[in-house]
């Protein structure tokens, strides 16, 4: 880890808003039009004018363009424009580019989005053969697996749940009691798409099998919609009307070995050593420890890696994680850890991650829906499985 960073980075970047579109199975909407709606919502959110953004960052995945979502927002010339790759595990790093670009002075107020119509277009979750043709190294990795039929995001963590559970001791039950945990808070969460659904464990244990060890309830759903950040100064953010929110660490990580979703080749499987990398960054930086943390976002596409991330970030040892879970009341609001009070991508909605951090937002505003009592310190986690990042927000 770079000591510069570590002395520059922390608290030189503050969140004044966040923005969104509805999350549904069907927006009825571009990928562009839900873009330039959360960015607007975001920006009016931090009580500025689209003519105030001089940067964009976005995740290389998406559809719509630095340039094309200026212009649908109504921004007009950019200082500053970047994308970030690892799909989910970009989530973050927005944010960390976001915070160096105004730290550096590179630009003043930069707004990073993500949009697409996941459910209703191209499904993440489905096989994609072009995946294995793409002419590039992605397409070469690709190919050793999906001629065996290790084709999908469920299958690839199967591989890797299997294993922790052999090696740790863990069950599909606790698995589950993450998505309990997830649908608890989205029943309460009325911008989530199961909004009034909560679920039992026997709900988690009689769904469907995806790849096995996965039911169908241990994977996050597929949504349309669109989410935005607003990063600037803190001299700024002072004159702004919401509270900012300081972001006091972000790092973003790549583990040895690194493969996309199937890194089965290094010595350790049952662990994501790509996020422990990250959190050692996040606390150096921050100055903080996990048990300063009063709640976590932690990034939960699958269930299992939200276990291994309780383990990598020091919330728990090695394998402790499945007794952090079967702590009655650990994970909810006023637990010793509470854990995606928006409900999470299992039960708000599946935005690549970035739904998570606005949902830190609200919390250190007072805001959410499930709110933690005195929230001043969290962590928010990106996608797991791939090359990653996080967050250390502070009040």
């Amino acid at each position: 880890m770079s000591t510069l960073a570590a002395e520059t980075l922390a608290n030189r970047a503050a969140i004044v808003g966040i923005g969104a579109t509805d999350f549904s199975k069907d927006s009825g909407r571009s990928e562009l039009r839900l873009a330039a709606e959360a960015v607007q919502a975001a920006v009016a959110d931090a009580g500025l004018q689209p003519s105030d953004v001089d940067g964009l960052v976005s995740f290389t995945m998406d559809t719509n363009t630095e340039i094309a979502v200026a212009r649908a927002a109504g921004i007009g010339h950019l200082n500053f424009f970047s994308r970030i790759h690892y799909g989910g595990g970009a989530a973050c790093a927005t944010v960390q580019q976001a915070a160096m670009a105004v730290a550096t002075g590179v630009a003043e107020v930069v707004v990073c989005y993500r949009s697409f119509n996941e459910r209703s277009g191209m499904r993440f979750g489905q096989v994609n053969s072009a995946l294995v043709q793409q002419v590039n190294s992605s397409g070469t990795d690709n190919a050793f697996s999906y001629p065996h039929g290790l084709s999908t995001p469920a299958g690839f963590v199967a591989m890797v749940a299997q294993r922790y559970m052999h090696e740790y001791g863990a069950t599909s039950e606790d698995f589950g009691r993450v998505a309990v945990v997830d649908r608890k808070h989205a029943a309460a969460n009325p911008a989530a798409f199961f909004h009034g659904k909560p679920i039992t464990l026997d709900d988690h244990q009689n769904s469907r099998y995806i790849a096995e060890p996965l039911h169908l309830l241990d994977c996050c759903q597929e949504s349309d919609g669109g989410q935005a950040i607003v990063v600037t100064t803190p001299e700024r953010a002072r004159d702004l009307p919401n509270r900012p929110v300081s972001i006091a660490a972000a790092a973003s990580g790549s583990g040895p070995d690194q493969y996309i979703m199937t890194s089965y080749y290094r010595p350790e499987l049952a662990g994501l050593p790509e996020m422990g990398i990250v959190g050692d960054q996040l606390w150096a930086q921050s100055g903080l420890r996990p048990d300063d943390m009063d709640m976590a976002v932690l990034y939960d596409h699958f269930t299992p890696y939200v276990l291994m991330q309780l383990e990598e970030l020091g919330f728990c040892g090695r394998g402790e994680a499945k007794d952090f879970v079967r702590e009655p009341g650990a994970l909810e609001v006023g637990g010793r850890l509470p854990l995606n009070t928006h409900g999470g991508q299992l039960g708000e909605a599946y935005i690549h991650g970035m739904n998570g951090i606005a949902e830190g937002v609200r919390q250190l505003r007072g805001e959410s829906v499930n709110q933690v009592a005195g929230a001043e310190k969290l962590v928010v986690t990106a996608g797991t499985g791939v090359p990653t990042s996080g967050l250390v927000l502070t009040v």
